[in-house]
Formats: structure tokens, C-alpha cells, sequence
């Protein structure tokens, strides 16, 4: 890591264990002292807000940052909305979930690691967090404040596939059959005397004929027909992102020439 807090931008976050936990997405200060006081870390969880890692305890290992928490206790922290300010009653919750007071923001070296004994992960940044002058120093720092605009994933809607059975009426028209009995007579000729006499002369006698006919039968088969299946495509849509941001301006007092005094810039 180089040294500017900034730099820790993207840069991974592991617990006391080794543990990877997630990376870090921004840094967070106090608002009176200038401090960084909060690691602000997409642990990939897609819990709507961002989890917060006090810096104090805070190691350098490589390229990476090691916290002094278990990665439980982070992953079970309160989380809030990452929009670069932490309320005060966002802070007590944090303080009160990481088993600290209130009254240690107050107290030297907190946000550090000798607070726990541990090296400061800051040790060799040139400027530090305070933001105070070295003394004899005859510059004075001027900052500004930066949007630092990125994007979350996290879960907008639910879609799903249900089958269910419905039932219906068809109306089917099928062409059937049937016999039906009709009586034939024929006169005697020469061609059919000798069949016609070969019985006795007078007699009783039945015959019988039995017909047929069809009638429709209705049976069922199961058929696929299609199949269906959910898939996601992701579209690109462009928002435009609006927030606050500070900077320090600088007036020359005294007698000075007007020239090059704009100290904005």
C-alpha cells in the first residue's frame, strides 16, 4: 500500500484470523477531528447497506489490510447506507456493536493500532490523518473533498416459474361405423334353382345376422410440447449521481500584492 489513505481504495480486508472479509470501498472521517475512524467494506453480502470496520487495530500486511476483528462479529455489524457521513447515532451503534464507548474517539491514538498494541497502519504516511501543520512548517494544506461515485448489487425483484394443471373441453369429430340390416330378394332363375330346391320342400327355419357398429373411445397421452426456462440478461442504463462535497479555501490576509491569490485552485 502506498501512502495515502485513498490508496486503500479497493484494496482487500482479512480479519485478525487471515480470514478474507471483502474490499474496501471508501474511507470514512470524523467530522471534528479529520480522523479516519471507518473502513467502509463490500463484503458482498447484498445486505442494501455497506459494513463498517473500525481502522483502530488495523494492520498492513502486503497489499492488504488486516483488521482486529473476527469476521463474524464484521459480517454481523449494522449496516448503513454508503453515503460518505456516518450519524452520530450510526456511530453509537457501531461503537456499541465493537464493544467500545463513545468516550474512546476522544482518547489519543484511537483509530489507531496502539490502542490494541498492534503497529499503526499508518505508520509511514508522511501527513497523517490530523491535518494540523508541522510546526515550523510555513505552508499551509489546502483539501477538497472528492465524489467518489461506484455501484452495489443488490437484489431488485423476483421472478419465478410455476406449473400448474388446468382442464379444458376439446371437441373432437371422429367418423364411426355401423352395420344396419337390409332385406335382399332375388327372383329364381336357372342360375340359382338348383340352390334354391336343395333343401326340403316345406320347412321351418331362422336365420340370423349380427351387426355391428363403432362407437368413439377416448383415451389420453401425456406429450411434451415446449420448454421453458428463466434467464437474465443485464442492461446498461446511465444515472447521474448528485452529492455534497466540502473543500477548504484559503484567504491571504495583510499586505500582500493582489496578484495569484485565488488559493482554490
Amino acid at each position: 500500500m502506498t501512502n495515502t489513505y485513498e490508496a486503500w481504495i479497493g484494496s482487500d480486508v482479512y480479519d485478525r484470523s487471515g480470514d478474507k472479509v471483502g474490499e474496501i470501498e471508501d474511507i470514512y472521517y470524523d467530522d471534528g477531528t479529520g480522523r479516519p475512524e471507518w473502513l467502509a467494506v463490500d463484503t458482498g453480502m447484498f445486505s442494501g447497506g455497506m459494513t463498517f470496520v473500525p481502522i483502530a487495530g488495523s494492520t498492513i500486511h502486503d497489499d492488504d489490510l488486516w483488521v482486529a476483528y473476527d469476521k463474524d462479529r464484521i459480517t454481523d455489524a449494522p449496516n448503513f447506507a454508503a453515503d460518505g457521513h456516518l450519524s452520530p447515532e450510526d456511530e453509537r451503534a457501531l461503537y456499541s456493536h465493537y464493544e467500545f464507548s463513545w468516550d474512546d474517539s476522544t482518547s489519543e491514538g484511537y483509530g489507531y493500532g496502539d490502542r490494541y498494541g498492534l503497529e499503526r497502519a499508518d505508520k509511514d504516511f508522511v501527513s497523517g490523518w490530523s491535518g494540523r501543520e508541522s510546526e515550523g512548517d510555513e505552508a499551509m494544506t489546502r483539501s477538497e473533498e472528492e465524489l467518489r461515485v461506484g455501484t452495489e448489487r443488490q437484489e431488485s425483484g423476483r421472478v419465478r416459474l410455476r406449473k400448474y394443471v388446468v382442464t379444458e373441453q376439446e371437441q373432437v369429430t371422429v367418423p364411426v361405423s355401423r352395420e344396419e340390416v337390409r332385406v335382399e330378394r332375388e327372383p329364381i332363375t336357372d342360375a340359382n334353382r338348383d340352390e334354391a330346391t336343395a333343401g326340403p320342400e316345406i320347412t321351418e327355419s331362422e336365420h340370423e345376422v349380427v351387426t355391428h357398429e363403432e362407437r368413439p373411445v377416448v383415451s389420453k397421452q401425456t406429450v411434451p410440447k415446449e420448454r421453458v426456462r428463466l434467464d437474465t440478461e443485464t442492461v446498461t442504463d446511465q444515472e447521474t449521481v448528485t452529492g455534497e462535497v466540502r473543500k477548504e479555501q484559503i484567504d491571504v490576509e495583510g499586505d500582500v500584492d493582489d496578484l495569484d491569490q485565488d488559493t482554490s485552485r
